[in-house]
Parts: C-alpha cells; structure tokens; sequence
C-alpha cells in the first residue's frame, strides 16, 4: 500500500478552491499517491494529475485541484523533459530497477564517444514500442495487468519526439543525461533501446522530471513540506489556470 493512501484524512472543511499544485513527487510513490495525499491532506474533493510517473521516479508532478481538473487533458498533452542514469550492461523485465535482471553482459567496450553517437540516434521522430510495465491498455486490459499474470503481449509501436537528449556525464557504465521529449515517450524504453543499440542492453537506473509544458521542478513543493501546510498555505501555494 502506497504512502499516499495511508495519509489520515484531517477535520476539516471541504477546500472550495482551484488552482495547479507542482508536487516533488517522492521515490517509490505512485502518482495516485499523490493525488491520495492532497485529497485526504486537506480535504479535497476533485485532484487529478497531468502525466504519470513512475514509482521509481522523483520530480515534478502536476496535479490540478477543483474546476482545475478540465484543464488536465491539454496539461498532460505538454512536452516534458527529465534528468537521469542509464546503467549499461544490465537489461530488466521493467526496464528499470524495480525489475528482475534478466540479462546481463559485458559493457567495458564502451567509450564516451560511442554512447554519444547512440544517443544523437534517437533523437528526432522515432518509434517506441510500449513497455509491458505500463498503462498502455490492449484489448481493454492495461499491459501492467497482463504483465502481473505474467502473459507478455504484443504492442504496436507509438510515434513519439526527441527534442533533445544529452550525455551530461561518464561514469561507465553509467551515463548520466538529459532529455526533452513529446507526450508518451517512454524514458525506460528509450534507456533500453539506447543499450540494444550499443549491443549491451541497458536499464534506466533513476529519472527525475524536471520539466512539464512551462511548469519547473524548482517552483514545485515536497510531501514533507505540504505535511505541515494549513488549508491556507495550499491556497497560497496554487497556480492559476
């Protein structure tokens, strides 16, 4: 049960405002988490979010509170752009590492120059096929639904954009990098592709959003934080929409 859920509900009165909250979502919550926090924290009847991260992912989550939540469609349609680490040599059935190893081979051929030329290949226009570990439903059943069952399934490929993605250091066999990309890019994905193409494999060691459409991971605000806000800090705390 996520951390989220097991927020008590305070006393008090229904929060009749509206607005967008940037959260700092935390290591191994779920977005839903989140949400769960804000609603039972302070009362809140309608919050969604715009665009799901993963639990092992930390960094900007937008939700949108009241009359806010019709606005959360074109929110989550925003382009966004992370900071994380690929780890080379390594492959998992999530493509990160929550998953079980189910490869590993050698990466010390590897240098600087290789694992940049593999990186300017995947930017531009290309095509990702959905991870089994995702909403991404098929026949109206969600693949993390069917990856429980242990069934693996198969997925048409999405067309997804990379606006940019950068090695910001070496330390292999991790790389450390930054990427901007279109909705439904799939950063895991791209993190095993990447390693497939170097002939390696690889995993997506950890991801922090820093960026969705113009909202900032520096201006959003921590659970911890919001754990000792009143009703009235949430209020002083919302974006317009």
């Amino acid at each position: 049960m996520g951390r989220g859920r097991r927020e008590q509900k305070h006393h008090l009165p229904p929060f009749p405002h509206s607005g967008i909250l940037l959260v700092d979502k935390p290591k191994g919550w779920t977005s839903h988490d989140v949400v769960n926090f804000v609603r039972r924290r302070f009362n809140v009847k309608k919050v969604g979010h715009c665009g799901t991260l993963d639990p092992a992912a930390t960094g900007l989550l937008v939700l949108v509170l009241g009359k806010a939540t019709k606005a959360s469609q074109p929110l989550s349609q925003c382009d966004k752009s992370y900071a994380g680490t690929i780890l080379f040599g390594v492959e998992t059935d999530s493509q990160d590492m929550d998953g079980e190893v189910v490869a590993e081979k050698d990466a010390s051929y590897l240098t600087p120059e290789m694992v940049a030329e593999a990186f300017d290949a995947f930017t531009g226009d290309i095509e990702q096929i959905p991870p089994m570990v995702s909403a991404v439903k098929k026949n109206g059943k969600k693949l993390y639904e069917l990856a429980r069952k242990g069934e693996v399934v198969e997925r048409e490929p999405r067309n997804i954009h990379i606006y940019k993605l950068t090695p910001t250091k070496f330390h292999l066999p991790k790389v450390d990098f930054e990427v901007t990309c279109s909705k439904g890019a799939y950063i895991r994905t791209l993190a095993t592709d990447i390693g497939a193409k170097l002939g390696c494999g690889g995993v997506l060691f950890s991801l922090a959003r820093t960026a969705s459409g113009d909202f900032k991971l520096e201006d959003a605000h921590s659970v911890d934080t919001m754990r000792k806000w009143t009703q009235d800090d949430l209020v002083r705390s919302l974006v317009e929409f």
